[in-house]
């Protein structure tokens, strides 16, 4: 395990440590599970501290693969107590375990608070290493350090207090000291949100200017730009022949001079050049603004066309723009109209079709949609953002896909008291067994063949539509899916 030398000053443990008020909870997360641990190996280990009343080892619904964390539940709070002291980054299958309280509230844990932030980290300090650190400046809610693939430290982590008093003091003690002959941050923790906000005008030393003239040298570069500052280098960037490629990068020494040299030089020209000057950027940093200015502009067209705008499909191979146009041209102003069409220039047999107002679409679309064009049905409908369209055909598909019921025996299975299907206590490893009276099961049974009926009336319903549209597509899906819930 490794040890953590904190070389500094003494480090006063701050109100309300280890010591002080515990959560009074029997309910415990159990983290860092191999994915070979079973229920019984956690019953056996937690059952040896106090009686336990159940435990679970959280598993995918699908493939019943391990997810790594599960719960073990006490039947006093004090048993829950000395196991989280006892059991804590205790091996389990050959890897240390995490033991904390169970919260059933997330928002505790979601909302951030005294959650802290370190970075700079040995690579050889753990999780025990890290908590035992902090641990004297009061209750640890979770710890954790961050690990790749291989189970390797990444170098930072993070420790969440249950006061922000704790965490504040944790911070005042321990940012800037040397850990393990390294000095370490310590901060608070901030969401990916609001480190971007946090970071939407950061300062900055390093100048990208591009648009130069090819002549343009390193020297006449920093003689330019010396004039806001102290530059400590400034170099035009060249190919492998010597020849610029008409861009280059200027570093100052303090950055509010970086600031006002872009201020001023920006869009200056410069031997009948006009120079973009701006902050260098990182490859993420452009392709993250390069695809907020995309999602913005696709927002605001959105916008611009919203109830306006009409989806058309199962259109005739010969229709092209023109006839389109025709079609739909009585119900008022077109702005727009196109037929959408492959790289090879062949309809895809659907298009759009933009109005000036929103009554002269909706009037297009209940007219239009299920005509009769060319002896193929068209279908019309308000145009919706791909985002959209996802959301919607996943809502329809929930609604139609059935609960998946459990199997009525298995381990860890929940399985409830006789008399009250699928109500109460749910019982897991460790409890009393429990059985399912045979009237329960025939209306279990009952309820599974009505419902497939059900079910199976609903798709045979959809394939007709489809049919009449001349979807051919959705008929297949259809046809699988009836397959699937009738078979």
């Amino acid at each position: 395990m490794a040890q953590i030398q904190v070389q500094h000053q003494n480090v006063a443990a701050a109100p309300g440590g280890a010591s002080g008020a515990q959560f009074q909870t029997t309910s415990l997360y159990v983290g860092d599970l191999d994915f070979n641990v079973t229920d019984s190996q956690l019953y056996d280990l937690f059952n040896q501290v106090g009686q336990v009343v159940s435990v679970r080892v959280c598993r995918d619904a699908s493939t019943r693969r391990s997810l790594g964390y599960g719960y073990v539940n006490y039947n006093n709070a004090q048993d829950a107590v000395r196991a989280m002291e006892l059991l804590n980054f205790t091996p389990l299958n050959s890897k240390t375990i995490r033991v904390m309280y169970s919260h059933r509230d997330p928002s505790i844990r979601k909302s951030g608070t005294a959650n802290i932030f370190i970075k700079n980290l040995d690579k050889t300090i753990d999780n025990k290493a890290l908590h035992d650190t902090f641990s004297s400046f009061g209750n640890i809610l979770s710890c954790k350090i961050a690990t790749d693939m291989n189970g390797q430290s990444k170098g930072y982590g993070f420790v969440q207090f249950d006061s922000a008093e704790a965490a504040q003091s944790a911070i005042d003690k321990l940012n800037g000291m040397l850990i393990n002959d390294k000095q370490v941050y310590v901060g608070h923790f901030l969401r990916k949100q609001e480190r971007d906000t946090s970071h939407s005008n950061p300062k900055f030393n390093n100048v990208f200017v591009k648009n130069l003239a090819e002549s343009t040298t390193d020297d006449e570069l920093k003689t330019i730009f010396g004039e806001y500052g102290t530059i400590t280098s400034a170099v035009v960037m060249r190919d492998s022949d010597g020849k610029s490629r008409c861009f280059g990068f200027v570093n100052f020494e303090n950055a509010d001079d970086a600031a006002k040299a872009v201020e001023a030089l920006n869009g200056k020209s410069f031997n009948d050049k006009e120079w973009y000057v701006g902050k260098a950027q990182k490859k993420t940093e452009r392709e993250q603004e390069l695809k907020s200015r995309f999602e913005q502009t696709a927002r605001e067209v959105v916008d611009k066309f919203q109830g306006v705008n009409l989806y058309v499909k199962n259109l005739d191979d010969t229709i092209d723009d023109d006839k389109l146009k025709e079609l739909f041209s009585e119900f008022g102003t077109i702005t727009s109209c196109k037929v959408m069409r492959d790289p090879n220039g062949i309809s895809r047999g659907s298009g759009f079709v933009a109005f000036s107002t929103p009554e002269e679409a909706s009037r297009a679309l209940s007219e239009m949609n299920m005509k009769m064009v060319i002896s193929k049905p068209l279908y019309v409908a308000l145009a919706q953002r791909k985002e959209e369209r996802r959301a919607r055909l996943q809502a329809q598909f929930m609604q139609m896909r059935p609960v998946a019921m459990p199997p009525s025996m298995g381990p860890r299975m929940p399985i409830y008291p006789p008399g009250a299907p699928g109500i109460g206590q749910q019982l897991f490893y460790g409890q009393g067994p429990a059985i399912i009276p045979p009237q329960v099961r025939f209306h279990f049974v009952l309820w599974c063949r009505l419902f497939r009926h059900f079910i199976s009336i609903s798709i045979q319903s959809y394939a007709c539509n489809c049919y009449k549209l001349g979807s051919f597509e959705c008929l297949v899906s259809s046809v699988s899916l009836f397959v699937n819930y009738t078979v």
